[in-house]
């Protein structure tokens, strides 16, 4: 149970809010490996040995060159993709308590196993199209009725392959008799799958005048932002669940009861449910499982009243220099003014 989604996410220092656009490198702090070729040899063996997995992925990790880059990678894509989705919210995933949150099963807990096998799927895809693994390399399967009039001019996002190897990389966790286990298992396939459904069919046509002779095609996955999104839909329409055994299969099967007042018995959660199985506390006050909303900024129109969670806000000002009065000199240059304006900032009280 080494990974999802605890890849050494405590070695990362705090992001701040400002920095996440959506369109953030995926290794800009130190430790955190670079896009550049996999390591070789000895600093290979010596990166997955620094990582927090089971001895089997260890295992797996030193037998393919370039994994360990592409997990630290993945590690950081989720947490900035976390950060960005609940940077609104009482819980904005922070690392502070996150190992706590990992021990229950609350939405938060469902929202983190999914992310971060999304994040997984995602960059070892990618990896593999970047060149960054020795055992994979573009995807080779474009599925077209007819081939011959599609040429692959482009390297493509190796979705196969990174499923295969997720699949064998994570193996299963204490059998069909843990609730838990069941769970964490549904919802890290609810991450798998919303990267599945953003694989789209990229092409270009090539021709005189613009004719599509020749179409030069590749399969691409969606930004991660909106695996994101997606997700962050499923955290918010959650399915509470408990479990009930199946007799035909011999084995634990999740299960949501039906709503007080629903003429419906309990149904099976969808294949797309994110699951939970315990309310989520407040996050109001620090705790085992966050540092809390105290001096956390909020707007004033649209998150104080929720964030500060009726402690009320303090108001502060500030003078902040933007460029402005911008004209474009010949020939080639931009030249602009500096200006400065008073900004509002809301704090939620201690």
């Amino acid at each position: 149970k080494a990974w999802p989604p605890q890849l050494e996410l405590t070695r990362l220092p705090p992001l701040t809010l400002s920095s996440l656009t959506g369109r953030e490198v995926l290794t800009p702090f130190p430790g955190l490996g670079t896009a550049a070729a996999p390591a070789q040899g000895g600093a290979h063996l010596k990166q997955c040995d620094l990582l927090k997995l089971s001895r089997r992925q260890k295992q797996l990790c030193r037998r393919e060159p370039g994994l360990a880059e592409t997990l630290r990678d993945a590690a950081h894509l989720g947490l900035l993709e976390c950060q960005f989705q609940f940077r609104h919210e009482r819980w904005n995933c922070s690392l502070e308590g996150r190992m706590g949150l990992l021990k229950r099963g609350f939405k938060e807990t469902a929202f983190l196993y999914a992310v971060s096998s999304a994040a997984l799927t995602h960059t070892l895809a990618r990896a593999c199209s970047a060149g960054r693994m020795e055992r994979c390399t573009c995807d080779d399967s474009p599925g077209l009725e007819s081939r011959q009039a599609w040429q692959w001019g482009v390297c493509g996002d190796n979705l196969k392959y990174s499923t295969k190897f997720l699949s064998n990389f994570l193996g299963s966790k204490r059998g069909n008799k843990d609730l838990r286990a069941r769970a964490d298992a549904h919802n890290t396939h609810v991450g798998i799958k919303a990267v599945k459904s953003g694989l789209r069919t990229t092409c270009k046509c090539h021709g005189v005048s613009g004719s599509c002779a020749v179409r030069t095609c590749w399969k691409q996955l969606s930004p991660f932002r909106e695996t994101g999104q997606v997700l962050k839909l499923r955290y918010d329409s959650a399915v509470k669940v408990s479990s009930a055994t199946n007799e035909a299969l011999g084995r634990l099967e999740l299960w949501a009861p039906s709503r007080q007042g629903s003429p419906t018995k309990g149904l099976a959660p969808r294949s797309g449910d994110l699951v939970y199985m315990e309310d989520s506390p407040s996050f109001c006050r620090p705790s085992k499982y966050s540092p809390g909303t105290a001096g956390r900024v909020c707007s004033r129109e649209a998150s104080c009243s929720s964030l500060c969670c009726g402690r009320g806000y303090d108001t502060q000002s500030r003078l902040v220099a933007f460029s402005c009065h911008c004209q474009v000199q010949w020939c080639c240059y931009v030249e602009c003014q500096q200006c400065v304006q008073e900004e509002l900032v809301y704090t939620c009280k201690h």
